[in-house]
C-alpha cells in the first residue's frame, strides 16, 4: 500500500503537535495469498481497507518521533492481521521544520 496521506500532529516541537502537517505512509505486507488466488474471496486474504483503517487510527494518535509512529503502525498491523508474516513501513513527514527547504524526512522500519 503506497502513498497513504494523512494530516497528523507528530513532531518533537510543540508547534508540530498543535499545527500538524502532512505525512505519507507506505506499507509493504508479506502474507500467503494462495487461498485467495483460488477462491477470489476477500475473507481469504488481508483486507486492504481494514489495513488502511488501522493505519489511520494509529496516525490519529500524537507522537513525538517518526520512529515511534512507525513502530506503532507495525505493531497494530501485526496484531490486527495475524496472516501478515512480515511488514515494512515508511512514514515521511512532508516539509519538516528544519530551518531550510527539505521535501521530507522519513523513517523506515521492518518486522
Amino acid at each position: 500500500m503506497e502513498g497513504m496521506e494523512f494530516y497528523a500532529y507528530h513532531g518533537h516541537l510543540k508547534e508540530e503537535q498543535i499545527i500538524g502537517t502532512m505525512f505519507n505512509v507506505d506499507l509493504d505486507l508479506e502474507f500467503d495469498t494462495s487461498a485467495a488466488e483460488k477462491s477470489d474471496l476477500l475473507h481469504d486474504t488481508v483486507n486492504y481497507q481494514e489495513v488502511y483503517k488501522t493505519v489511520k487510527t494509529v496516525m490519529e494518535q500524537k507522537s513525538h518521533l517518526l520512529e515511534h509512529v512507525a513502530y506503532r503502525i507495525l505493531e497494530a498491523v501485526r496484531y490486527s492481521f495475524p496472516a501478515v508474516k512480515r511488514a515494512q513501513v515508511k512514514i515521511a513527514k512532508i516539509n519538516p521544520p528544519l530551518g531550510g527547504k527539505v521535501r521530507e524526512v522519513a523513517c523506515m522500519l521492518s518486522q
